[in-house]
């Protein structure tokens, strides 16, 4: 899929869903709600806001064009790799009221929303991997948004969900294109037919999307190697 293919989304609108959705459920939860274990192995509710507010740096970082500074802050800070900055997110704030992550999140994810609205689908901005267009930027935050209400259990209204799983495969597809994984993807009439070499497999459209964030769960009869080619927006 190439990204022409996604011109009748709105990826900005999208992004804003995404979090208007987490941050309606956020509003609603209580103390013992935050503790909750999430889908994100070892972390609960409350790690996952954390994550959130956390990654803001990234996102800040791009749009001032400063990825370099924010590889400098983390270098400072004994931070190596993706993963060792998410936990660091999630430490550097476990002490923190939740009120204030929670405000904190509101702010600068609303900043950033804002400021890539205002740079355009075809503006660019600096990223880790180099320039990179804001539309197709706030697709991959808005997956990232939809994946994270799914890993808390956010409530998604039966009339939303078909077409939330609908724009969230097609991003997927774009995403394993981008990546150029070695998967074959083929729709089907709302599932898809997935292979890698001879290995192939037909999977629902919720269940695609759930492999492309890496989300499928360890009984799911997915071949290995289609979990690895398919896991592409986690």
């Amino acid at each position: 899929m190439k990204p022409e293919q996604l011109e009748d989304l709105d990826p900005f609108d999208l992004f804003d869903a995404e979090a208007d959705r987490l941050d309606r459920h956020f509003d609603s939860l209580g103390d013992q709600d935050w503790l909750r274990p999430s889908g994100c192995v070892g972390w609960s509710v409350r790690d996952v806001l954390a994550h959130l507010a956390g990654e803001e740096l990234y996102n800040r970082a791009c749009l001032d064009g400063d990825v370099a500074g924010f590889y400098r802050t983390l270098e400072r800070e004994g931070v190596t790799g993706m993963d060792s900055f998410n936990q660091w997110c999630v430490d550097q704030r476990r002490d923190l009221p939740v009120g204030d992550v929670l405000a904190e999140w509101r702010t600068e994810s609303g900043e950033t929303r804002r400021r890539m609205r205002d740079r355009g689908r075809e503006g660019s901005l600096e990223t880790s991997v180099g320039p990179y267009p804001a539309g197709l930027q706030a697709f991959h935050y808005a997956s990232e948004y939809a994946t994270h209400a799914d890993d808390i259990g956010v409530p998604v209204e039966s009339y939303e969900e078909p077409g939330r799983t609908e724009w969230r495969a097609r991003v997927g597809q774009f995403a394993l294109a981008e990546r150029h994984s070695p998967a074959e993807v083929e729709p089907l009439d709302g599932r898809f037919r997935v292979s890698v070499g001879n290995v192939g497999a037909e999977l629902s459209a919720a269940d695609f999307v759930t492999a492309t964030v890496d989300r499928l769960p360890p009984d799911h009869p997915l071949d290995p190697a289609l979990r690895t080619a398919l896991a592409c927006l986690a």
